[in-house]
């Protein structure tokens, strides 16, 4: 919705952060700090490669998760999927691959990054309310076409302005991925109820109230009101936003793990044990076109 007529800054910013960096990787938001008050939103990262190095970035080993569920994003380049049940294609701009560890999985080559020459991603973790905690893991992946847009909005996750993403997320969140063209003014009206609010800028700028650059991510004060934003800049803004009810239970932490007691998590992290195992006995699982399906 333009906004034309109407002064930014209505929902206030509180915090403003450019995370930690690491090579091609920062580190935006964890479930020990910012996730502490943006939960079920806990985690955030940040990926950005070009040139040679965009290949390098496919070298994350296998890594475990239980008791959340994981969303990546690629604001630009693409990454191939290759898996027996979900079929093969591509997740580019718009698409997204959704994984629910619940109660725990081994993954982390189950896309591989196509020759492009740039790679941006977001990796965000969500963290799952106790009936979905210690469910049955879950992976969806959708290509472009299959996420539908409400203006300038990918509606990855959720419902907004009667528009329903196809992922089989908890109700209670949306996230989005937007473009604001140049000058370009938008408002995000939260649906009721959804009083947790941020955003994170993968290329470009925005005015929310406060001067927003690309690389940073921005709390919203909690509340219902709307939020306001406005690219300044001569270039595309591309960001995600995030906003939903908040999570009401305490988190329990593990090196992989989100759960919502102490209980969950030992239930999660002996799971993840025993897969281990269960992967070391299944051998060479690379598909034809060098994916490894997540081990669940």
């Amino acid at each position: 919705m333009n906004t034309n007529n109407r002064a930014l800054s209505e929902r206030p910013v509180i915090h403003v952060t450019e995370g930690h960096t690491h090579g091609p990787i920062t580190r935006l938001m964890s479930p020990s700090d910012l996730g502490q008050i943006l939960k079920p939103f806990v985690f955030l990262d940040l990926f950005k490669v070009g040139g040679v190095n965009v290949q390098a970035l496919g070298s994350m080993p296998l890594h475990p998760h239980s008791g959340l569920a994981t969303v990546t994003v690629l604001p630009e380049g693409s990454m191939r999927f290759d898996v027996p049940e979900s079929g093969a294609g591509t997740i580019s701009y718009g698409g997204v691959e959704w994984m629910k560890a619940a109660a725990g999985v081994w993954h982390g080559k189950e896309m591989i990054i196509e020759n492009v020459p740039r790679l941006t991603g977001f990796q965000l973790w969500l963290a799952l309310p106790p009936e979905l905690e210690n469910s049955q893991p879950e992976s969806q992946y959708f290509e472009a076409k299959s996420i539908p847009q409400s203006g300038p909005a990918h509606v990855i996750i959720g419902e907004y302005q009667g528009i329903q993403s196809p992922v089989n997320a908890p109700k209670g969140i949306n996230y989005l991925l937007v473009t604001l063209k140049a000058k370009e003014r938008w408002t995000y009206q939260p649906p009721a109820g959804h009083s947790v609010a941020w955003l994170a800028l993968a290329k470009g700028q925005l005015s929310t109230g406060v001067s927003l650059k690309t690389g940073e991510m921005a709390v919203f004060a909690p509340g219902s009101a709307a939020i306001d934003l406005e690219n300044p800049g001569e270039e595309d803004a591309v960001f995600v936003l995030g906003s939903a009810v908040p999570h009401p239970h305490s988190l329990h932490l593990g090196s992989y793990s989100v759960h919502t007691s102490a209980e969950a998590l030992e239930m999660g992290e002996r799971r993840i044990t025993e897969l281990a195992r269960t992967l070391r006995e299944a051998g060479d699982r690379r598909t034809a076109s060098g994916t490894i399906p997540v081990w669940r």
